[in-house]
């Protein structure tokens, strides 16, 4: 499959938006190919696995930045810079997680209490939200 997908053809291949496309470009992403005189541009099989690579990046969590940095890795020399950047993603990926394990914790702490609130005039979960309180602690707001 030569270059033979318009701008279109190639959005609806990989799934995303032509604006899409277009964005990627102005970001340096994927290149644009050149326009024929009075012709449409062409997309091949290259621009498909261009667009996979950075589409598939995304739903590992790599932003655009660090996608652009390892499409520059990509000649397959530079594994180590690329593990140090999935190492990196990791290591976020992990902070997220313990972020979000403790958070379920309060609001199940929170929904319990709820629960056994029998007769209580407050509802344990608003009068948490607003003292300030994640699992017994006083979280002040920052500037």
């Amino acid at each position: 499959m030569a270059n033979t997908m318009t701008i279109g053809g190639l959005a609806k291949t990989v799934g995303v938006n032509v604006e899409t496309i277009r964005y990627y470009q102005r970001r340096g992403l994927l290149a644009e190919p050149e326009r024929p005189h009075g012709g449409i541009r062409r997309y091949g099989t290259a621009d498909v696995a261009r667009l996979t690579f950075v589409k598939t990046g995304q739903r590992l969590g790599f932003s655009l930045d660090e996608i652009a940095e390892l499409l520059r890795l990509e000649d397959g020399t530079h594994c180590q810079e690329a593990s140090t950047l999935a190492e990196h993603k990791l290591r976020d990926v992990r902070e997220k997680i313990a972020g979000l394990q403790r958070i379920e914790r309060t609001l199940a702490e929170l929904v319990q209490a709820c629960h056994e609130r029998e007769g209580s005039i407050s509802c344990p979960l608003i009068a948490s939200l607003h003292e300030g309180l994640i699992n017994g602690e006083q979280r002040t707001p920052r500037n």
